[in-house]
């Protein structure tokens, strides 16, 4: 049996405004897997198993008088399309097909069932990419992998900027700009498969990141889930309405995200921390023009309580639920943050850093 992983993520910072060309975010990979497994079958029948998503629920929403079933928050979606763009491109590559047995596990949600906000369909659809691949003997880089598996998740969840699938692919820590979505589409409505994942994808730029010395990151979880895609469409829908005070958000995190990213390159904690909260103050504002909540009160108190440590904190991700993070130095007293987080209801997550690792 073949066995392929894929880790969860975290955003740092550059949320929202990664959605857009040229803005970019920094992202973790953490060590929190999505496992996924396949053998040939032992029959003329396949099968799809995972202990954890036979229980997901569905969401729905009324268009109208009809009922539209919202499948974003279903991994099934995410493995199925996985499987048909894989196997795509292992057919113009002139593989024969053949059945098998998929199996997958996942570290990313709590003992309980509850998603921790670590872009669960992002790590599914990258392990699954890769299990295909090697169990089908196809060569397989970072590239590759990206590629298959970003086109395959967009054609599920239909926004996004695809970071988490960088993140899950890459690895460590990497500054991350999304490419051009109208390019893609109609690429991939022009071309073979082959041909679009063999070519430069206008503006997308991943940058790997390499943390000081002395820096840490400390992980909060809300115990309280959030669903991005949903938070996603709604901003979206603002867009025209705010133009320019959209225009003003995207240039102020492209600022605060560069200046972010020149502390990793110099090395200098100091300024990581200050952008962190010019991040968040940004994040705030953008949360009261689009009228969501981002930073819930639980996620506020984890802020507050880390901030008052000598911390520097915000929300990640879409926010209004999961994780919150932070950036500490050698003088933090983590002990006691974490216990006044304890107290607070808010749980330290004691995740690490995952760097890549091709197996083949």
């Amino acid at each position: 049996m073949i066995t392929e992983k894929a880790p969860g993520k975290l955003y740092i910072a550059g949320e929202y405004a990664v959605l857009e060309q040229d803005c970019p975010a920094i992202l973790v990979a953490l060590d929190q897997y999505v496992r996924v497994s396949i053998k040939p079958s032992n029959s003329d029948t396949g099968l799809i198993h995972s202990k954890q998503y036979s229980q997901d629920s569905i969401h729905w929403v009324r268009r109208g008088s009809k009922m539209v079933i919202d499948n974003r928050d279903n991994p099934f979606e995410y493995i199925l399309s996985a499987i048909s763009f894989t196997e795509k491109y292992c057919l113009e590559q002139k593989v024969k097909m053949s059945v098998y047995d998929l199996y997958v596990n996942s570290d990313l949600d709590s003992a309980d069932g509850k998603k921790y906000g670590l872009g669960s369909s992002a790590a599914v659809t990258v392990a699954t990419v890769k299990a295909i691949l090697h169990f089908y003997g196809v060569q397989a880089t970072n590239d590759l992998v990206y590629k298959l598996s970003t086109i395959s998740h967009y054609s599920v969840q239909g926004n996004g900027s695809a970071g988490d699938i960088a993140a899950s692919v890459y690895g460590g820590w990497i500054a991350y700009q999304t490419f051009n979505k109208l390019w893609l589409k109609e690429e991939l409505a022009a071309k073979s498969l082959s041909d679009v994942v063999g070519e430069a994808w206008p503006g997308l730029k991943i940058q790997q990141l390499i943390p000081p010395k002395g820096m840490n990151l400390l992980i909060g979880w809300s115990q309280q889930p959030a669903s991005t895609s949903r938070l996603v469409d709604k901003t979206n829908a603002n867009k025209n309405n705010l133009r320019a005070e959209y225009a003003k958000f995207l240039a102020d995190s492209r600022k605060c995200v560069l200046k972010m990213i020149r502390g990793f390159e110099e090395a200098n904690i100091a300024l990581i921390q200050k952008q962190i909260g010019i991040n968040r103050r940004l994040l705030q504002h953008f949360a009261a023009i689009n009228n969501i909540a981002i930073e819930i009160p639980r996620l506020t108190e984890l802020i507050e309580i880390a901030n008052k440590y000598g911390g520097a904190a915000k929300t990640s991700g879409a926010g209004n639920g999961d994780c919150g993070i932070v950036i500490v130095n050698k003088d933090t007293d983590i002990d006691h943050l974490r216990k006044e987080w304890l107290k607070n209801n808010i749980l330290p997550l004691e995740f690490h850093i995952h760097q890549s690792e091709l197996t083949y």
